[in-house]
């Protein structure tokens, strides 16, 4: 049985590495056709964004302290909360169609479901993300311009 070797795209990972210099992302990784390729730069430093926790009011109406734990410690870590919209890959996210115009959605705005609500730049592409369920816009995690991670939350609709 003979095996074909996969064939490296050199130009692929130039622009990967493009990409990195870029966004200032230490590692990127894609996976197409069977093939996964990583970019990383080693030996600099992290920086990470951390959300800061939101107090949570608990009332007698909200069902107590068991929801109110959950909700704590969604706000803690935003991307276990059920109405989180996360990147579905890694890039730049724009939070308008182009500089200067009106974003997509603002905080406490109603969206349909499959409405744009934000573009993700990758390789020079411009992806739309679509809001995955109708409701209301509770937070926007991201500013524009910023690099975003895979599966990083970049929303809340509630």
């Amino acid at each position: 049985m003979r095996r074909d070797k996969a064939v490296i795209d050199h130009t692929m990972i130039r622009d990967l590495a493009d990409l990195l210099n870029e966004t200032g992302l230490l590692e990127i990784e894609i996976e197409q056709d069977g093939m996964r390729l990583r970019v990383s730069r080693a030996g600099q430093a992290v920086n990470h964004v951390v959300a800061a926790p939101v107090a949570v009011p608990v009332s007698a109406a909200s069902g107590g302290l068991a929801e109110a734990a959950a909700s704590a410690a969604t706000a803690a870590d935003p991307a276990k909360h059920p109405g989180a919209v996360k990147s579905p890959m890694v890039g730049t996210a724009y939070r308008a169609p182009a500089p200067g115009a009106q974003p997509f959605v603002q905080v406490g705005q109603q969206v349909a479901a499959g409405e744009t609500v934000l573009i993700v730049e990758a390789m020079k592409t411009m992806n739309h993300i679509p809001a995955p369920h109708a409701g209301k816009v509770t937070a926007i995690l991201v500013e524009d311009g910023a690099p975003v991670e895979y599966g990083e939350p970049l929303m809340i609709i509630e």
